[in-house]
C-alpha cells in the first residue's frame, strides 16, 4: 500500500488546541479534508491546510494515484516547550509555558 507523509515541527500552537482540528479532518478523503479545514476558523486550520496540501504533493511526486486518498493518520505530539516569566508583585515571577506541538500526516490509498 502506497503511504505518502508529511512532518510540521516545532508550531507555535498548544497540541491540545490543534488536536481539536486534527480530529475533524481524521479519516477523511483529502480533498474533503482540504474543503473543511477552509471552512474551520481556528488559527490551526490554515497550517494543517498547507500540511495536508504538501503531502498531496509528495504523494503526486512519489507516482501515487491521489483520488483515492484518505488520511490515514495525522498526529498531533507535543514539541518544545518555551519558558518565560511572567513578573508578579514584591519581587516574584510566575512561568509561562509557551508550549509547540508536531504534527505528521500520513496519506493512503483507500
Amino acid at each position: 500500500m502506497n503511504k505518502a507523509r508529511a512532518e510540521l515541527n516545532n508550531y507555535r500552537q498548544s497540541p491540545r488546541k490543534v488536536r481539536l482540528v486534527a480530529d475533524a479532518v481524521r479519516g477523511k478523503k483529502v480533498e474533503e479534508a482540504l474543503t473543511n479545514l477552509s471552512f474551520i476558523p481556528k488559527r490551526s486550520a490554515l497550517p494543517l491546510q498547507k500540511l495536508l496540501a504538501s503531502a498531496l504533493a509528495n504523494a503526486k511526486n512519489l507516482s501515487i494515484p491521489t483520488e483515492n486518498l484518505i488520511v490515514k493518520k495525522i498526529t498531533v505530539d507535543t514539541g518544545a516547550t518555551l519558558y518565560r516569566r511572567r513578573p508578579r508583585s514584591k519581587g516574584m515571577a510566575n512561568p509561562i509555558r509557551k508550549r509547540t506541538s508536531h504534527v505528521s500526516v500520513i496519506l493512503a490509498e483507500k
